[in-house]
């Protein structure tokens, strides 16, 4: 989602009251595209869902997803990134 702002001129950073520029967090650099119209809401609530079990598994709250929710998302963000053209 970064190198998708950064190739739209969307901010990855903000910068706080101090002056100090911060990492914009996954959820805002979500919602950040979708306002801008790089990708769709639909897109938006898919990229949430992702955000979420990766979230899950991250946290070791492996009996909240399926691994079939796991393999939905694999599919789904492969097709996301070819869809947009987006390299890694």
């Amino acid at each position: 989602m970064r190198q998708l702002c950064s190739a739209n001129a969307i901010d990855i950073e903000f910068e706080n009251n101090e002056g100090i520029l911060i990492p914009k967090k996954a959820d805002r650099l979500n919602s950040d595209l979708a306002k801008e119209d790089v990708y769709s809401k639909l897109d938006q609530k898919a990229v949430t869902m992702w955000l979420d079990l990766r979230n899950k598994a991250a946290h070791g709250k492996y009996d909240e997803y399926k691994s079939e929710q796991v393999a939905n998302m694999y599919s789904g963000i492969t097709e996301f990134m070819a869809r947009l053209s987006i390299s890694v």
